[in-house]
Parts: C-alpha cells; structure tokens; sequence
C-alpha cells in the first residue's frame, strides 16, 4: 500500500471516517431522523471523499507521473490520471 501514499496510515484513516459518516447516514435514514440532518451528514461524506481524492490524485500524480523516470510508465500514469478525472468530474 505504499505507492499508494507517503502516510498509508493517514489515508485509511480517512477511509474510516468517511465508513463511520456513511454508517451514521444509516442510521439516521433507520431512525426517521428529520431531512435537514441527513442532508448535513451526506454533505459530511461529501467533503470527506473530495478530501481523499484530492489526495490520492495528488499522490499519483507524483508518484506515477511527476517522479517517473520512465517515459511510458509515466504515459500510462498521466492516463490513468486522466480516465479517473473524467470519472471523477463527469
């Protein structure tokens, strides 16, 4: 898990809490809490995921790209970049 940050422990740190924000999206939508609430949960989670990715298109971009020496590893990475920002921004 290395390559896939400089602080791998950070980084599933944030998985976890984002797990425990979808967790207690649950279990407001379970226990008929009132809309505005959820709504302000869901924007939570949203937050989170943007943070993470930010961070994992930061890291391979780094990584895969930036720091590459070889030429067509560094091509696939910038394209892997890529067909994740078309996802991500689609």
């Amino acid at each position: 898990m290395s390559h896939l940050s400089h602080d791998p422990d950070r980084l599933l740190a944030r998985v976890r809490r984002i797990r425990g924000q979808v967790e207690a999206i649950e279990r407001a939508v379970t226990e008929g809490r009132d809309c505005g609430e959820i709504l302000h949960l869901v924007a939570s989670v949203r937050g989170a995921t943007q943070g993470l990715t930010q961070v994992l298109i930061e890291d391979h971009l780094r990584l895969h790209v930036a720091d590459e020496a070889d030429a067509e590893a560094r091509h696939k990475g910038a394209a892997e970049l890529a067909a994740a920002l078309r996802s991500y921004l689609g």
